[in-house]
């Protein structure tokens, strides 16, 4: 009888594996994972270099006076538009006045000396046809003229000195630009002619306005090599508060050196600044164009893979098997990655599901589109991986 319990449970086991066995190969392999994939999108795109730097004043004059003297009036609105030539300030103009009337009077005693030295020569040079005087006489008397021609010429020039004192008595802008505060008030004091005299104000130009910053070596060369066809390079620049890059310029100036210490050189650009929004001083980040627009294959950045020391994406066939392509990476544009070498515009990429994506093993794949969103509102352009510190303020050209 317990022989017979022993068969039944040894028989019973084995029923009982066959029918795991059974349904296991019923059910096959488990299913290839499902995977996200879309061909690489072709677009035109920028490159852009990143810098930071400061809006200065084309022109910055401080303002003082030629002459000193009491100050009489002030005759412009702090922080005003001034135009070239205007009336700021008025000095009391009197002591000037009557320096120029006594400087008048001398040049009118020295014009009556010439005409007296000269009616002497004349008389003199007659006398000496009768013999009645020496040439050493008339020697002299040609002398006296000479004298008295010089001190005219003297006095003139001492006129004209005491007509620009009375001149500079009336304080002009030098030119055109936004004007800052008064530094000195009505009747006060104040000396003038040297530039150790007294600052009345500062009037700066900001239209247009400049963008210096500094870009490294590396960089101006490459700008330097592409800068073939005399073009500038333009540039676009956003404020601290400002989201997009919505003031545009051009580069006009590289410096004539590289600093030794720093490896940079010192770049200028252009920019519009008609409402005079911009000012001196503010600080910028500035996009600078480091080649032409070209066609370029995208990809979502998140694609991309890192396999060791090189970078990889993930690739299915025509088999629906997953293939990892070594890629050259290029910079981002817009949230996509530029690819520069390494795949095709018919490749189906993983763009979703990388983690469940194995090299060599099938996936079912399941298309999607890449879709571009600009996030610069003036255009789609690349972001650079920060070359330099800064940039250079020369004529940067595109480079074709």
């Amino acid at each position: 009888m317990r022989h017979f319990k022993i068969m039944a449970v040894a028989v019973l086991i084995t029923s009982l594996l066959y029918g795991c066995t059974d349904r296991s190969e019923a059910q096959g392999p488990p299913p290839a994972p499902e995977v996200s994939v879309a061909t690489p999108l072709v677009d035109q795109v920028v490159d852009w270099d990143e810098f930071t730097g400061r809006f200065e004043a084309p022109q910055s004059v401080d303002v003082r006076a030629r002459v000193g003297g009491y100050i009489q009036a002030v005759h412009f609105r702090d922080g005003q538009f001034v135009r070239k030539g205007q009336l700021l300030f008025t000095l009391d103009a009197r002591p000037a006045l009557a320096a120029l009337a006594s400087a008048r009077a001398q040049a009118a005693q020295a014009e009556a000396q010439v005409a007296l030295a000269r009616s002497e020569l004349a008389r003199a040079e007659s006398l000496l046809e009768i013999q009645a005087v020496s040439q050493a006489e008339v020697d002299q008397k040609r002398a006296a003229v000479q004298t008295a021609e010089a001190g005219v010429a003297s006095t003139r020039a001492a006129v004209r000195g005491r007509e620009l004192d009375v001149e500079f008595t009336r304080v002009t802008a030098p030119i055109s630009g936004r004007v800052s505060d008064r530094r000195v008030d009505a009747g006060n004091l104040v000396g003038g002619g040297s530039s150790a005299a007294d600052v009345l104000t500062t009037i700066v130009a900001s239209s247009p306005i400049h963008f210096v910053f500094e870009a490294s070596e590396a960089v101006t060369l490459r700008y330097q090599r592409d800068a073939r066809d005399g073009t500038s390079a333009p540039i676009r620049i956003r404020l601290q508060d400002e989201t997009g890059f919505r003031w545009s310029g051009t580069v006009d100036f590289s410096d004539n050196a590289v600093d030794p210490a720093s490896g940079t050189i010192r770049l200028r650009a252009v920019v519009q600044n008609g409402d005079g929004f911009l000012k001196p001083g503010l600080f910028g980040q500035a996009r600078v164009a480091g080649a032409a627009p070209y066609q370029a294959l995208l990809v979502p950045d998140a694609a991309v893979a890192t396999d060791q020391a090189r970078r990889v994406v993930y690739v299915v066939d025509a088999e629906n098997v997953v293939v990892a392509r070594p890629v050259e990476l290029g910079p981002l544009s817009d949230g996509l990655r530029v690819i520069r070498s390494g795949i095709e515009a018919t490749d189906r990429v993983i763009v979703n599901g990388q983690l469940r994506a194995r090299p060599g093993q099938p996936v079912t794949p399941k298309t999607v589109e890449i879709e571009r969103t600009p996030t610069d509102t003036q255009a789609q352009v690349t972001r650079a991986p920060p070359a330099a510190i800064a940039t250079p303020a020369g004529a940067l050209p595109q480079r074709r």
